[in-house]
């Protein structure tokens, strides 16, 4: 670092700031003027060394004209005689002035080819020396001092052409060489985008957090590796890059929860890193819901929102990516950060995990300081599979213009059939004519059963059903969900 220095200590920072000690008041009657020229790269780089933000630095920092350093001294000095009297010492230089000589040549087709607009030779000549270039009829200009900025060619037409009018410039069409885009995004881009979509379609607000968390929430989500610690934060507290999506989110709902905003549902689509290679950064898919859920459920009306909301999420974002949710793996249990019996994995086989979801430990929580329950989700975009469609046309689209036709069904079955196995069974007894079918209500039966109420949504294409189509479609389900889970319709 530069510094201006008597013999015992420094005086001021060069280029800077200066000392106090040294510094003016209404009783100085002697005035040592100093005008000088600091190198710009050595004064910025003292200036964020020691986080300085001064006039003086704002303009050393950016070149001034060093050809102009003994004029200034002598327009300074007169100043102060002028307005104060006394008398001048004679002018002490130290140092050379920096030789920042330098010429280039100017084509006389190089504005036009190079700007777009077409200009006279003899006006583009005096644009120049208008702006203190010294430039001879042959188009050579040499650069004024105070002009560090120019160093080619590009800069004089770039000066040209912003005397002449940017607005000046003809509008031209570039040319094209197919009549329709080529796509540019690729399928990992694609997926963040519908991830956006699709959570947001589902009454999620979408939030950008930072990048980095205090460490106590990293190792709390697997996180705190020394090769993830940033070497200059923007805060003290937050030192490390984030291993997951949702430290930050339920941060966020502790926040919305104490300002009273108790029901939040919050998503993110970011990146996460496990280290600090290229191959442990995931893009993600994360959301958290915390208070009640309203509408028709198991339960029946409001109540809080469980592990099967977040896993409804996780699969509307797997099927909005091109996969089959029916194709996926779904296994007890997921990340230590999740409750070890609320929660799932879904997954591609043992090695390839593609998404966790459930309620997180009350543990965690407690040590956010955020009250729960609270579910959360990830999906790692990364590891979902390439979509098998060969064409990036999508299916005609096919709708019916008749109303559909909703009918419950109450079956009792043993209490180790999951509902799902009961849903998949009814959804193949026509695919054509079964829209949807899905759980509304659930409970215990004396004996090891369990009663199981789905509502099935009947979707005509042709014609409107009759009594008689509708009795046959609920035969048949009926029929199918006794020989694929041995269902009965309750009494």
């Amino acid at each position: 670092m530069t510094v201006i220095a008597d013999d015992k200590k420094a005086e001021g920072i060069a280029g800077i700031m200066g000392g106090e000690a040294s510094g003016c008041t209404q009783t100085t009657t002697n005035v040592f003027l100093e005008a000088a020229y600091f190198d710009p790269r050595q004064t910025a780089a003292t200036g964020r060394k020691l986080s300085i933000h001064s006039d003086a630095r704002y303009r050393f920092e950016r070149g001034i004209d060093p050809a102009f350093t003994q004029v200034g001294a002598e327009i300074a000095t007169r100043m102060i005689l002028d307005l104060c009297g006394g008398e001048a010492s004679d002018l002490v230089i130290a140092g050379a002035v920096p030789n920042t000589t330098r010429s280039f040549t100017l084509c006389k087709d190089r504005v036009k080819t190079l700007g777009g607009v077409d200009i006279p030779w003899a006006e583009q000549l005096r644009i120049l020396r208008d702006l203190g270039f010294v430039t001879s009829d042959d188009g050579v200009a040499h650069v004024p001092s105070w002009r560090p900025d120019v160093n080619g060619e590009a800069d004089l037409v770039e000066e040209i052409c912003r005397i002449h009018g940017l607005d000046k410039v003809p509008n031209a069409p570039m040319s094209r060489p197919h009549d329709i885009a080529r796509p540019i995004l690729n399928s990992l881009q694609k997926r963040m985008l519908a991830s956006r979509r699709t959570l947001a379609t589902r009454g999620f607000n979408e939030c950008a957090t930072w990048a980095f968390l205090p460490e106590a929430q990293a190792k709390l989500f697997g996180g705190g590796q020394r090769e993830l610690k940033l070497s200059n934060p923007i805060s003290s507290e937050l030192s490390d890059m984030r291993p997951s999506l949702l430290p930050n989110l339920i941060a966020a709902a502790g926040r919305n929860a104490a300002r009273g905003f108790a029901d939040v549902q919050l998503c993110e689509v970011g990146h996460a890193y496990a280290g600090d290679k290229a191959a442990d950064e995931t893009l993600r898919a994360s959301g958290i819901r915390r208070g009640a859920f309203t509408g028709r459920n198991a339960q029946g009306g409001a109540r809080n929102v469980d592990a099967f909301d977040a896993k409804a999420d996780v699969l509307a974002v797997i099927e909005v990516c091109g996969l089959a949710a029916a194709s996926m793996q779904v296994v007890q249990g997921a990340a230590p950060w999740y409750h070890p019996g609320r929660s799932e994995t879904i997954q591609l086989g043992p090695q390839n995990k593609i998404a966790m979801f459930g309620e997180i430990h009350p543990r965690i929580l407690s040590a956010m300081d955020v009250k729960g329950p609270l579910v959360a989700f990830e999906i790692i975009l990364n590891a979902l599979p390439a979509s098998k469609q060969k064409s990036a046309s999508r299916a005609a689209l096919s709708i019916s213009d008749l109303l559909p036709v909703s009918r419950d069904f109450a079956f009792v079955v043993e209490d180790k059939i999951q509902a799902a196995e009961l849903i998949k069974a009814v959804k193949g007894v026509d695919k054509l004519v079964i829209a949807e079918a899905q759980v509304f209500d659930v409970y215990q039966l004396e004996g090891g059963k369990k009663s199981l109420a789905i509502e099935v949504m009947l979707q005509p294409k042709d014609k409107t059903f009759t009594d008689a189509d509708i009795e046959a479609i609920s035969a048949k389900i009926v029929a199918t969900a006794n020989k694929a889970v041995g269902a009965t319709l309750r009494g």
